[in-house]
This record gives C-alpha cells, sequence and structure tokens, in this order.
C-alpha cells in the first residue's frame, strides 16, 4: 500500500498544477478591456498585483501598468496571444503559474477571453472612465493637526500648515506675522470660506531666496508671495492630494509629489515663476509619492512611495535613472546629501534607510523609532538629518556612521512634520495636537510653542 502511495504522489501534485483547458470562444464582437479583461484580473490578480503588493513587480490594477509588464519584462505582446507571458503564466503552461495554486484559477472561457483579447492586438479602454467628483468642503474647526512645516532659509520665519490654515510665524518672537488666506475660496456649498485652502495643507515649502512660500493641499498647490501672503500661482490638474514638496537649490525648479491611493503616483515639476509645468514623469510610482527631493546640482529627482520604492528620474527629461528596494513598507519621505552620493529615506516601516548612488544598493539601516517616520530632512550640506515620527520623537542622526547625535523634547501626539534652516540651528516639527514646536538645534531643547493668537502688528 505504502508503494502504491508514493507512485500516486507525484501524480496527484501533477494534477494540481495542470494547464487551463483551452476552449473556444463562439464570439462576434471585439473583447473590450474594461468589459471582458478588467474584470478578470480585478477578481483573480489584483490581490498579489496592485497597490502596495507587487509581487514580481507586476501591476495588475490598470491598463497602463498591465501593458508596462513585470520585473521580467513584457508580459504581453499584441497580437500574439502565444508569445505573451500573461497567458502562459494565467493558463499554468509557463513558471510562474498565476494565481498561484492556493489560489482560486482562471477558468477556461477567461482564460480563452484573454488569449483572444491579446490576439485581438491588446487593445486600451474604449472610453476614458471619468475619475468621480469629490466635493470638498472645509473641516470642523477642532480638526487641526500640522502635516506641514517650513522653516525660511534666513530663520527669520517659520511657516506651519494647521487644518486647512496656514500660518506665519516670527521665528525669534513666535509671534503670529500673518494667516494666509484665498479670498476666492468658497465651499461645495457656496459660501465663502476664510482659509489658505478648503481641505487640510499637507505640504509645505519656502524657496531658497525666501520670496516664495508654496502649499499643497487636495487637487491644488498655491505658489504664495511670502512678502505680503498675496497668491502669485494656482497650480491645478492634480488627482488628489499633494503631500510633498521641494525646490531645487537654485530655486528655479519646484517638485510636487502626490497620486490617489492604489493609483499611479504623481510626480510632477514647474518653474515656480510662472507656475508651468515642465514635466510629469509617467508611471514613476505605481501608488501614492510621499516624498520629493532634488540632487545638489538639480539634474535629478528623487522620489519615494507607498509602492515602497525610491526612485531617480533626470530632470527635465523624466528618464528613468535607478531604484532602490528595501524598504518593507511605504516610503514617506526621502532627502539626498549635500555631496550626492548618497540618498536617505524614512519609512512606515520605522526604519531610516541610507543608499549609495553610485553603487546603487543600500549602505545602512538606522533604527530607533518605534513607529513610522514620516518625514526626514537634511541639515544643509552636513551628513546629518532630522526626523519625525509617530512615536512622538524628533530625532538628529548621522547617516554617515548611523549614529544618533541627539533626540529633541518629547511631544504629546503624533508627528507629521519636521524642517529645519540650512545651517540646522531651528528645529521646527508639529503633529496632532495643532501645536508647532521650535528647538535649538545644536542641544535640542525646546525653544518655543507656536500656535494660532492675533496677529502682531
Amino acid at each position: 500500500m505504502r508503494t502504491l502511495l508514493l507512485a500516486l504522489l507525484p501524480l496527484t501534485v501533477c494534477a494540481a498544477e495542470k494547464p487551463i483547458d483551452v476552449v473556444k470562444l463562439e464570439r462576434k464582437e471585439p473583447v473590450a478591456f474594461e468589459k471582458d479583461i478588467e474584470p478578470i484580473l480585478q477578481a483573480k490578480c489584483t490581490v498579489c498585483h496592485s497597490g502596495n503588493q507587487l509581487k514580481g513587480k507586476f501591476d495588475a490594477s490598470s491598463y497602463v501598468s498591465v501593458m508596462k509588464g513585470s520585473g521580467k519584462g513584457v508580459v504581453i505582446v499584441p497580437g500574439k496571444s502565444a508569445e505573451s507571458a500573461l497567458a502562459h503564466y494565467s493558463g499554468k503552461t509557463k513558471k510562474p503559474f498565476m494565481p498561484p495554486k492556493d489560489e482560486e484559477p482562471l477558468t477556461p472561457p477567461e482564460l480563452a477571453l484573454i488569449k483572444l483579447w491579446i490576439d485581438q492586438g491588446a487593445k486600451p479602454p474604449s472610453a476614458v472612465t471619468e475619475r468621480p467628483k469629490i466635493a470638498v468642503n472645509a473641516p470642523p474647526a477642532n480638526v487641526v493637526p500640522v502635516r506641514a512645516v517650513a522653516v525660511s532659509s534666513d530663520k527669520k520665519f517659520v511657516a506651519s500648515g494647521r487644518g486647512n490654515q496656514i500660518h506665519v510665524y516670527d521665528a525669534a518672537k513666535g509671534d503670529l506675522v500673518r494667516t494666509l488666506v484665498d479670498p476666492k475660496l468658497v465651499g461645495a456649498d457656496g459660501k465663502p470660506v476664510s482659509a489658505a485652502h478648503l481641505s487640510l495643507v499637507e505640504s509645505l515649502a519656502y524657496s531658497p531666496d525666501g520670496k516664495l512660500l508654496v502649499s499643497g493641499s487636495f487637487q491644488e498647490v498655491v505658489i504664495w508671495d511670502a512678502a505680503t501672503g498675496g497668491i502669485k500661482h494656482r497650480l491645478t490638474g492634480f488627482a488628489d492630494r499633494v503631500v510633498a514638496l521641494a525646490f531645487s537649490a537654485k530655486g528655479e525648479r519646484l517638485a510636487t509629489g502626490g497620486g490617489a491611493p492604489t493609483e499611479d503616483g504623481e510626480l510632477k515639476v514647474f518653474d515656480p515663476a510662472d507656475g508651468k509645468l515642465v514635466v510629469e514623469v509617467k508611471n514613476a510610482h505605481s501608488d501614492t509619492v510621499y516624498g520629493v527631493c532634488f540632487n545638489p546640482d538639480g539634474k535629478m529627482l528623487a522620489s519615494c512611495g507607498a509602492d515602497k520604492f525610491v526612485k531617480v528620474h533626470e530632470v527635465p527629461s523624466g528618464k528613468f535613472v535607478k531604484s532602490f528596494e528595501g524598504h518593507t513598507h511605504h516610503v514617506l519621505d526621502v532627502g539626498w546629501k549635500g555631496d550626492g552620493k548618497f540618498l536617505a529615506s524614512a519609512g512606515a516601516d520605522n526604519a531610516i534607510k541610507v543608499w549609495d548612488f553610485e553603487k546603487g544598493e543600500q549602505s545602512r539601516t538606522m533604527n530607533g523609532h518605534s513607529k513610522q517616520v514620516t518625514r526626514l530632512v537634511f541639515i544643509g550640506a552636513t551628513p546629518q538629518i532630522v526626523t519625525c515620527s509617530g512615536d512622538q520623537t524628533v530625532r538628529m542622526w548621522n547617516v554617515d556612521n548611523g549614529g544618533t547625535v541627539r533626540q529633541f523634547g518629547s511631544v504629546k501626539d503624533f508627528l507629521y512634520a519636521v524642517a529645519a534652516s540650512p545651517d540646522g540651528a531651528l528645529i521646527a516639527a508639529g503633529g496632532e495636537e495643532g501645536i508647532v514646536r521650535l528647538y535649538n538645534g545644536a542641544n535640542g531643547q525646546e525653544l518655543k510653542q507656536l500656535v494660532p493668537t492675533k496677529i502682531v502688528k
């Protein structure tokens, strides 16, 4: 009996992995991606191949990402299903079999539809699916998280995004200098709203010369005159929140990062002088872009996102240069060391990773935060970075040796934002409690707590 069972065992395994039966479809109308193919991919493929789960670096969530292929190359050869890897993998005639054996396989008719679609040219959706319009209203008055902070290069001003408000403070005195208000802002109900944006302020950045302050929110970026608080340009056409902003060292380029969750992230570069788009990097990330940073000479742009990657593209061509993989969760921010040789990234996996740009590999991992590292910033051209985290701490590190330089005073809630003056003398951080704390970068001492009060004339 034992001999019989051993003899049958290989046959049982093979039977479980046999190719999907080939059937012929009696069909006159063309196969439509959005009607016939996309539902199959959604049901059988996107669990492992979408959003943060991109096994084999293959994204099955959209026509564009499917045609882009996997880490091994293209998976579809239009007009030739017999030469298309997707047909072989899903038909279980070539490994890796998809879906895996513990998941429900394609039915013969489903496989036949995919093959027929490929043989008919693998045509894109016949109609553009319109993104549903989202009616945004101002947040309630008690929703006041500080999602963004910025420090002017001369250390005179600190800007804070608190709820949908932007407050600018005198850094030395702690006085409120001005509150930025869009005079044309109205809510979904048509009523005027006295705020900088209708939705939460997600990102802030001062230009290197301090003349501009830029803010990002839901589907828009506003470029403000830092001296007067007036609006110089409004940038629109974004799919979702703009959660990352960065100027090049000379201030001639402005990078933005964002995008809707589980969809291709948005990575764009603008000329801040006139607000015109310089380049949009298509398919830079397969999920929301959370961090952006130019290299020292402004010719390359680093970005990071929910797809767990750090990537580098040329500017203004948008040409892909290289990517870095190693985080096990969303990558929430990225910075470039002043010598251009190393990058640092902050992750929702609680880790800070340092990358050797030339070698294209990880240099070290820095642990210490017990929750996601939400933001990081390099101190000028030094090897030091400052980070903030959901663990309610602000820390300074040395990326050259991985050591902790100092920890700053504790806060009472989750931290979202941190910024520093170029010389590292002034550190600003804010989070869920709605307070911006200023620290002495040299010794970690808390200097002031900034909360909205009346404007001091």
